[in-house]
């Protein structure tokens, strides 16, 4: 399967809302938009879901969404649950599925290594 395409098209910011609220209300925790990164990750959320991307150019959407941090609680899991979504649509072998999908999540919630992102990026490069 190529790695180019409308990933993002269907995850309106709607649905990004309603993926942390499930994340808080799982762990009690407030769900709210925050008043610094709110609008400007809302903004390129949905200007970036409208484009042709790669899948790693996707994963580094939703890693600069997390660091924005358009919520009160859980952005990384927010974000990381969509691209973990996203790596699964790549119809891979159950081994490299899961691998894709942990470093797909490391990256987002930034705590993967520089050699993790680029043997990602490589990995990415490679399904085109």
């Amino acid at each position: 399967m190529k790695s180019i395409g409308f990933w993002l098209e269907p995850f309106t910011w709607d649905f990004v809302t309603a993926q942390n609220q499930v994340l808080c209300s799982q762990k009690s925790a407030h769900h709210g938009p925050t008043s610094d990164g709110h609008l400007a990750a809302m903004q390129f959320w949905e200007e970036s879901r409208l484009k042709e991307m790669g899948i790693f150019e996707v994963i580094e959407v939703c890693r600069r969404c997390h660091r924005m941090a358009p919520f009160t609680n859980f952005n990384g899991n927010t974000f990381a649950a969509i691209a973990r979504i996203l790596v699964r649509k790549l119809n891979l072998d159950a081994e490299t599925e899961y691998i894709a999908r942990s470093l797909a999540g490391h990256i987002v919630a930034g705590v993967a290594s520089d050699e993790e992102v680029e043997a990602f990026r490589k990995f990415c490069d490679g399904l085109d």
